[in-house]
């Protein structure tokens, strides 16, 4: 895992098909999947989407709390 810096959104997992962001947790959807696309771009017309399918998350919720940072948490996007 790539560390965090205090109070700094960041992207700390990018792979080919998906990718995974901690951020501030008032950040609204926009401005989550906005952050994503601006660290590394999707490369594909839609660009990332928040992962929503309940079989991909495998039980996490779209929004977990992130470990080291009380104000932040970690969402998955999908290409």
């Amino acid at each position: 895992m790539v560390t965090q810096s205090h109070k700094t959104p960041e992207m700390i997992r990018n792979g080919v098909f998906d990718c995974q962001v901690c951020v501030p947790k008032n950040w609204s959807n926009k401005k989550i999947t906005e952050f994503a696309e601006r660290e590394s771009p999707c490369g594909t017309k839609a660009g990332w989407t928040i992962r929503t399918d309940k079989r991909l998350l495998a039980g996490d919720p779209v929004r977990a709390q992130c470990n080291d940072k009380d104000d932040f948490i970690h969402v998955t996007l999908d290409a």
